[in-house]
């Protein structure tokens, strides 16, 4: 072809062309996401139980981003947090454990590891997301990325090998998880540094310990028991010890109340050096001095406490309660050890979450099929949205605390 035949391109039009060709071949080099870029730490789940699926949803403008369904049994479920706060994993009733890209709003990993499970933690190094199970009793250990297994530990006790119902699982430093053995009256400590070997240490803890915590600062597990009034506390820092019995015989004289719903203890509070913790089959909160452990007061509420949680700050705690009470929720004041307000945000509140830093609470109103979002300053209202039978609330906050 001769140089005269070539064509070129009017000035104008290549003005027009050029930016688009630099911009669509700078998008092809850096992989540019066609999809809206935005952070994870304003976002959470909300459990839909009655239709087993997660709503997402984000606290700076609290609305619904998606909803990701197929995750089974959702009647009772639990979530916690990949490091970067990208993955959600949700534990079922059914035994599923099921990972959830937050950002893609999709499921991008799902295994059935059990019959009959209660929820699960991850590893301080966010490498291993690790199950509690009901049936077959124990816990399993599963690779964060691909959910991959890697280590299966069963509960075993006496001497015909029967398994416990596992509980009150949590993280703890060092990669190890701390729980307690419902029909063994135990709590074991599981070191997965190494989740090919892992290594499990076993203490006599006291009857049916039926959930169990670890403190902030990941030094003292306390679970609660069901067969008797009192808590077992293992110092992990000292645990040749052994496990030590606080709040010891604190419904002594008192005709037990019918439990409706066992409280939970992880949503526990502590502010101010004290922590608040539910009362089993009595309408109290009870307070305990984290330098002694010793009980220093007890805090009359309308009911049985099912959740007791902390507002971020410490300045109040907040309590919902068990059937048939369970459409209020009180709020003390932890300067003053006493309830200064009494609300009804709707019907069976199962669950609170405190915004990362506490100006907001959003509850779930199961039977409203409603989450309401209050304003912690005035306590009033600021909004709700649909939701189908909703129940446990996750922030992803969690991702950056031991024992969430």
């Amino acid at each position: 072809m001769s140089d005269q035949n070539v064509r070129l391109a009017p000035p104008l039009l290549w003005v027009i062309l050029l930016p688009a060709m630099v911009l669509l071949l700078s998008a092809c080099a850096t992989g540019m996401p066609t999809t809206q870029v935005r952070g994870t730490g304003d976002l959470g789940v909300v459990i839909e139980r009655a239709d087993g699926r997660v709503q997402i949803v984000e606290t700076s403008g609290r609305s619904v981003l998606a909803r990701v369904p197929g995750l089974g049994d959702l009647s009772h479920a639990s979530v916690v947090f990949s490091r970067d706060a990208r993955h959600a994993y949700v534990f079922g009733r059914d035994g599923g454990l099921t990972k959830v890209d937050l950002l893609s709003a999709s499921v991008v990993g799902r295994v059935m590891q059990a019959g009959n499970a209660i929820g699960g933690a991850i590893s301080q190094d966010g490498r291993i997301v690790v199950a509690q199970n009901y049936a077959p009793g124990g816990i399993k250990a599963f690779d964060a990325d691909t959910l991959e297994l890697l280590a299966d530990v069963p509960a075993e006790y006496g001497t015909e090998g029967k398994r416990s119902k596992v509980v009150g699982l949590a993280d703890l430093p060092g990669n190890r998880f701390a729980y307690a053995l419902f029909d063994a009256d135990e709590i074991r400590v599981t070191d997965l540094s190494d989740p090919t070997h892992p290594t499990t240490q076993r203490y006599a803890a006291g009857r049916q310990p039926y959930d169990g915590l670890v403190t902030p600062d990941g030094r003292h597990y306390i679970a609660g028991l069901f067969g008797e009034d009192g808590l077992a506390m293992l110092d992990l820092w000292q645990p040749e010890q052994g496990v030590r019995k606080i709040l010891a015989g604190y419904g002594m004289g008192a005709e037990p109340l019918p439990v409706y719903k066992m409280p939970h203890l992880r949503g526990w509070a502590v502010a101010g050096g004290r922590a608040y913790l539910p009362a089993i089959g009595r309408h109290e909160v009870l307070v305990v001095d984290t330098r002694s452990w010793q009980e220093v007061a007890r805090i009359p509420v309308k009911s049985q406490p099912v959740f007791v949680m902390a507002r971020p700050d410490g300045r109040e705690v907040w309590v919902n309660f068990a059937f048939p009470d369970n459409g209020w929720v009180q709020v003390i004041d932890t300067l003053d050890q006493s309830v200064v307000d009494t609300l009804q945000p709707g019907r069976a509140i199962l669950h609170m979450e405190f915004a990362p830093k506490g100006e907001t609470v959003w509850l779930s109103a199961r039977d409203d099929n409603r989450v309401v979002v209050y304003d912690t300053a005035t306590r009033k209202p600021l909004g709700s949205f649909d939701s189908a039978s909703p129940s446990g609330i996750f922030f992803t906050s969690r991702a950056m605390r031991t024992g969430f």
